[in-house]
């Protein structure tokens, strides 16, 4: 197991691109083609996975999300999700995230995401998956 200590003030970041697909319209969160929630907030999960270098059979499940979307991006624009670790409770990891789009700079979401470390084999096992 990773010293999830250790990992405070780690970060990373992932890029994605806005299309058709990533709008409310798309993903029934509203009625504009631009980027929805639901699709901001997985861009910022993956952030966070990023973030949290795991060894094999082990996984991290989202078990909090606080987030406030501050902007609206349009289809075409690039968006960068950013994370980090900001605080450790045994294993659960708390993120500070932020997303940012390529139109000015301008941060379109922040907020925390917190993640639980699991043994994948013994989570799913507990739902009757494996």
């Amino acid at each position: 197991m990773v010293d999830l200590q250790s990992l405070l003030g780690r970060t990373a970041a992932v890029t994605r691109s806005v299309g058709d697909a990533e709008t409310a319209i798309a993903v029934g969160s509203g009625s504009l083609a631009v980027l929805g929630s639901p699709v901001l907030v997985a861009w910022l999960e993956a952030a966070t996975i990023e973030a949290l270098p795991l060894p094999a059979g082990s996984t991290s499940v989202g078990s909090h999300v606080d987030i406030s979307h501050l902007a609206a991006t349009p289809i075409g624009a690039s968006v960068t999700c950013e994370a980090e670790v900001i605080k450790v409770d045994g294993l659960r990891v708390t993120f500070r995230v932020a997303a940012i789009h390529d139109h000015n700079d301008r941060v379109v979401a922040r907020g925390t995401v917190d993640r639980v470390v699991v043994d994948s084999a013994r989570f799913m096992a507990g739902l009757g998956g494996g």
